[in-house]
């Protein structure tokens, strides 16, 4: 481990985030989380894939 990684951890420790910046990283993990949860269940719209020339480039 890095010793930056230390430091850190104690600037951390000394200077917690706020209450309001904890519920944000959370709000969007908990976003992130139904979003994958979603394409698990019904998987990826067709519409949304990339179809591909021989050449390897996107059509746009």
């Amino acid at each position: 481990m890095n010793p930056i990684w230390f430091v850190r951890m104690a600037k951390w420790a000394r200077h917690p985030p706020s209450p309001q910046m904890v519920k944000m990283v959370l709000a969007i993990v908990a976003v992130c989380l139904v979003l994958f949860g979603v394409e698990r269940i019904f998987g990826w719209p067709d519409w949304l894939t990339p179809e591909r020339f021989p050449s390897g480039r996107v059509a746009r």
